[in-house]
């Protein structure tokens, strides 16, 4: 896999290890049969991590101090984990939870950390972010400010109240993250799940099928939260959001890159050794040229992947660059994994690669962490305060 500078000794020798360890050893897992319908069993993803944690890879991405390598070395680190879908599972870089690591370790307490952080990083807790609401009741789903779950202060303890959708991972989950809408504003707790009051109605049926626990409708009915539960401080939860959100945008980019790059070379394989009309599959331009096509969008998505990288570790917010970043990377590698589905013809839509899953998985990608409409209509809005002209009296 490709390197640029930026990149450290210590990035390149982990994603090294890391990829070698996805390979040979987590590959084999993707026939394991522990599943159901939304992802791995947590049995199967704790077997995995065992493994992890013996080669020394569990976590790559996060020092003993609880400090985050640099984006640069992260990039790398997670494409090489995304090699399978299996593999951010097993070395703990899978969203949401390498997400919920990072604000975590940016916002809370020290005693938080202890509670609820240290046990995400070594990898016996999963945990949940539950932000987005049902838009049949017109609740915050790509528009968080839509937000109708409310946090009211009761003496020492603050009750919640609403309904949440699309929650990654709740069903199984040791830690919750949950928003809702305070007197102050937007407002963030830690919780302990299950808890009382936190209520699964149902676990949706979706395309995507990596998630351990799917991705949940959750009523949040009188859910009573201690004070010092509060992630920061009330009213701060849009801009902790923002925090989480464009590293974790990004993220998301890495690994996927890391699933397509596989997917490449499994359809570049086939085609080289299928013959067709006389000559081997790559030899026919239709052919050729998809994979050719392909070569390029896998390079331009690891590149804008580093551009975005470079402004978060300069220490900038990333909005605007991760939104770009978004865009680019989930419709570049929607294209090569359905032109790899298209190099293998019959054998791209079964099971028996997984070129089939990784093409389902990735056109989720198009819409989870914002859909790319979203991102656009946002950058759109920057272009238009650009270059509105200021009033100059």
């Amino acid at each position: 896999m490709t390197t640029h500078a930026g990149v450290t000794e210590r990035g390149r020798d982990i994603a090294a290890r890391v990829e070698r360890f996805v390979r040979d050893v987590i590959v084999p897992y993707e026939k394991d049969k522990r599943r159901d319908s939304h992802g791995p069993t947590d049995a199967m993803v704790q077997e995995m991590r065992g493994l992890a944690r013996e080669a020394g890879l569990l976590t790559p991405h996060i020092l003993p101090d609880g400090g985050h390598l640099s984006h640069r070395d992260t990039a790398i680190i997670l494409r090489a984990s995304g090699l399978s879908p299996l593999g951010p599972l097993a070395v703990n870089t899978a969203a949401p939870d390498e997400g919920n690591m990072f604000l975590l370790g940016r916002v809370a307490s020290a005693e938080q950390k202890a509670r609820f952080l240290a046990p995400m990083i070594a990898g016996t807790a999963r945990s949940a972010f539950f932000m987005t609401e049902p838009s049949d009741e017109n609740g915050a789903g790509s528009d968080p400010s839509m937000m109708l779950t409310t946090a009211k202060p009761d003496g020492n303890h603050w009750v919640v109240n609403g309904r949440k959708t699309f929650i990654t991972g709740a069903q199984g989950a040791k830690v919750g993250i949950i928003m809702a809408k305070s007197d102050e504003g937007a407002t963030m707790f830690l919780v302990d799940l299950p808890m009382e009051g936190i209520r699964i109605e149902r676990v949706l049926d979706t395309i995507d099928s990596s998630m351990p626990g799917g991705h949940s409708v959750i009523a949040l009915e009188n859910v009573r939260i201690p004070a010092d539960q509060m992630l920061g401080n009330a009213g701060e939860g849009f801009r902790y959001a923002q925090v989480r959100l464009a590293p974790a945008r990004l993220t998301h980019c890495m690994r996927w890159l890391g699933a397509a790059t596989r997917c490449q070379e499994i359809a570049s394989d086939y085609a080289v050794r299928r013959r067709a009309f006389g000559k081997a599959l790559i030899d026919h331009e239709g052919v050729g040229f998809m994979l050719a096509e392909n070569m390029i969008d896998l390079q331009q998505s690891a590149l804008i992947i580093d551009w975005c990288a470079d402004a978060l570790d300069r220490g900038e917010a990333g909005t605007v660059e991760s939104s770009m970043a978004k865009v680019a990377v989930s419709e570049a590698l929607f294209r090569v994994t359905d032109r790899c589905v298209q190099v293998m013809g019959g054998t791209g839509v079964s099971r028996d690669t997984i070129v089939e899953q990784i093409f389902r998985e990735v056109r989720a990608f198009r819409i989870y962490d914002g859909p790319t409409e979203v991102h656009k209509w946002s950058l759109a809005r920057k272009i238009k305060r650009d270059r509105t002209p200021r009033d100059p009296h």
